[in-house]
Order: C-alpha cells, then sequence, then structure tokens
C-alpha cells in the first residue's frame, strides 16, 4: 500500500509545471519490481576459485540491480555520467558467438545479454572490455548489502 501511495504521490508531482523526474522519482523507480522496467544490458560473471555469481543488471531508466553470490541484490540508481558512460561503450559492443568452454579450471564465463541477445564468453574480445570494466566498476561501487 505504501508503495503505491509513492508512486501517487510522485505522479502528482510531475505532472505540476517546472518539476522534472530528478533523484526523488529514480528512487521510487529503484524500489519498483523489475518486471516492470526495461532491460537494457545484464552482465554475469560466473566460476573461477573464487566461485564468483554476480550479475548486475541495467535498465532504460537509469536504475540497476547488483547481486553477488555472498550476500542480496541491491537496488541503486546510476548518475547521469554513469549511463552516459555505459551507452557510449554499448555502442561500440559486438556481441559475436558464444565461446565453447576451455578445458581445465578457474575460468571466468561472462554472459552479456543485450538488444535481444545473449552470449557468453571465456576470453573479452575488444569491444567487450569497456563494457564489462565498467559493469564491474558499478558493481564494486553500488554493491554494499545492508
Amino acid at each position: 500500500m505504501t508503495k503505491i501511495w509513492r508512486i501517487l504521490l510522485v505522479s502528482a508531482l510531475l505532472s505540476l509545471p517546472g518539476v522534472t523526474a530528478t533523484e526523488p522519482a529514480r528512487a521510487v523507480a529503484a524500489q519498483q519490481p523489475a518486471v516492470q522496467r526495461k532491460v537494457l544490458v545484464e552482465l554475469r560473471r560466473q566460476g573461477g576459485f573464487a566461485g564468483f555469481d554476480d550479475r548486475v543488471i541495467v535498465y532504460t531508466d537509469g536504475c540497476a540491480r547488483l547481486s553477488r553470490r555472498t550476500g542480496p541484490a541491491v537496488d541503486k540508481c546510476l548518475t547521469r555520467g554513469e549511463m552516459g558512460t555505459l551507452r557510449g561503450y554499448l555502442k561500440r559492443l559486438r556481441l559475436g558467438r558464444s565461446e565453447a568452454r576451455p578445458q581445465g579450471a578457474d575460468f571466468l564465463k561472462y554472459t552479456i545479454a543485450y538488444r535481444g541477445h545473449r552470449v557468453s564468453r571465456y576470453t573479452l574480445p575488444g569491444s567487450w572490455s569497456p563494457v564489462v570494466r565498467h559493469l564491474e566498476k558499478l558493481l564494486d561501487k553500488y554493491w554494499a548489502p545492508d
């Protein structure tokens, strides 16, 4: 019931002249269920001796869901600069094809979902590196369970 009131309040405020969607509206958007928002890009990093299972989902509204194997998911809204940088990297992203799993152990598997395609790689192509590094940086910055 509280969520409904918050949404109604934000909607009412946004209908006033001169009021724009800023941080309070984005904070409400971060609390809404993920099924209502469109995914811009998703990164999943799995494997290695450390047993990574990290996920970053960035939505088109500028908010993100960040999770690690060791704790709960965290919802945060990115800054305009972070979103602009990410969108710039995504313009140059070439997904290509999934890569076969190499023999041995301690390999990290990176999976990117973007524009209806999902591709997994064990080595990062040149166009993947900026996207992966940026999303990992956001995960390190914002993932801090309460």
